[in-house]
C-alpha cells in the first residue's frame, strides 16, 4: 500500500488541540497577571504596614522616655514633700479624672 500523506482528520485534530491549548494557556497568563497585580498591592501594603509600625515604634519609645522622666520626679517630689504632697498629688489626679469624666459624658 502506498502513503497517501497525512490525515485530514489528523490534521483538523491536531489544529483543534493547538486552538485549545493557545485559548489555555491565554487564560492562565490572564490569571498569572492578576495573581502579580495582587501580590504587588500585597507588598505595597505590607510596606506601607511596617512604615506605619516603625512609626509607632519611634512615637512609643518617645513616650517611654517622657513616661520615665515624670516617674524619677514624682519619686523625687514624693521624698522631698513628705505625706502631704502625696496626698495633694492623689487629690489633684482624681480632680483630674472627675473632670475629664464630666466632660466625657
Amino acid at each position: 500500500m502506498a502513503y497517501r500523506g497525512p490525515s485530514t482528520s489528523n490534521n483538523f485534530e491536531s489544529s483543534y488541540l493547538e486552538r485549545h491549548n493557545d485559548s489555555l494557556v491565554d487564560e492562565l497568563s490572564s490569571k498569572v497577571a492578576a495573581l502579580k497585580k495582587v501580590t504587588i498591592s500585597i507588598g505595597e501594603d505590607v510596606r506601607e504596614q511596617n512604615r506605619l509600625l516603625n512609626t509607632m515604634d519611634d512615637d512609643f519609645d518617645s513616650s517611654k522616655g517622657l513616661l520615665m522622666s515624670t516617674m524619677k520626679r514624682l519619686g523625687i517630689v514624693s521624698r522631698a514633700g513628705g505625706k502631704n504632697m502625696m496626698c495633694y498629688l492623689v487629690l489633684f489626679a482624681l480632680f483630674v479624672f472627675f473632670v475629664i469624666y464630666y466632660l466625657a459624658r
